[in-house]
């Protein structure tokens, strides 16, 4: 992948972000830019994000993706509606113990994340070209994730049968996580929320993490 097309502060700008979530730049940074070539690169035909400008991606996709890494088991992870593969594949990157399930029903995403696995030689991700709510894999995660996808109660709907018992919805969230984990159904409960600083990034970011409720609750 030609790195060239990248504006040159692109790289520091990237080294800083992740050495303030405490993340090895020097591993990191190599195959994180080359994945920021290929979005932008495919982006310009298939209009795969509304984010255009590269620093903004690193900032609003790369870093803000990785901030919930700390979260992340080494186990099997689902990224609902992943899209351009955000969180998936910056976590599939940064956990390479974790097995991210890229799940998006849009076939030129989806084909922009096939190209994206092989690109990067990631082991750990394979790409589901299936909506949520249809995907037939019941139980199989440890986790689900959804970035910008839907309401708490909405993902899951959309997910919830794809959680192993004791299994997480993780979901970024701005400040909507009160009134959202009000709204969830029988049987789910809001299980912690934790604050995220994204560099570079001023406004707010949360993880809500919801489970099943204990039967004996």
């Amino acid at each position: 992948m030609n790195l060239t097309s990248l504006p040159p502060d692109i790289e520091p700008l990237l080294r800083q972000g992740l050495a303030e979530l405490k993340l090895d730049a020097d591993a990191l940074a190599p195959p994180l830019l080359t994945y920021l070539a290929l979005l932008m690169r495919w982006n310009s035909t298939y209009n795969l994000t509304a984010i255009r400008d590269p620093r903004e991606m690193v900032t609003k996709h790369l870093l803000d993706s990785l901030a919930m890494a700390p979260f992340v088991p080494d186990a099997a992870l689902a990224d609902l509606g992943t899209g351009p593969g955000l969180p998936g594949i910056p976590l599939a990157i940064a956990r390479p113990g974790t097995q991210v399930t890229l799940v998006e029903s849009n076939g030129k995403k989806a084909r922009f994340l096939r190209q994206a696995v092989r690109t990067l030689g990631l082991a750990n991700a394979r790409v589901a070209e299936s909506r949520a709510e249809v995907l037939d894999e019941p139980g199989q995660y440890a986790a689900i994730t959804a970035r910008a996808l839907a309401t708490l109660d909405k993902i899951i709907a959309f997910g919830g049968h794809l959680l192993a018992p004791g299994g997480v919805l993780l979901a970024m969230k701005a400040e909507t996580v009160a009134e959202e984990a009000a709204q969830l159904p029988p049987g789910w409960q809001l299980q912690a929320v934790h604050a995220l600083q994204v560099p570079g990034l001023a406004a707010s970011r949360q993880l809500a993490v919801v489970a099943r409720r204990d039967t004996a609750d």
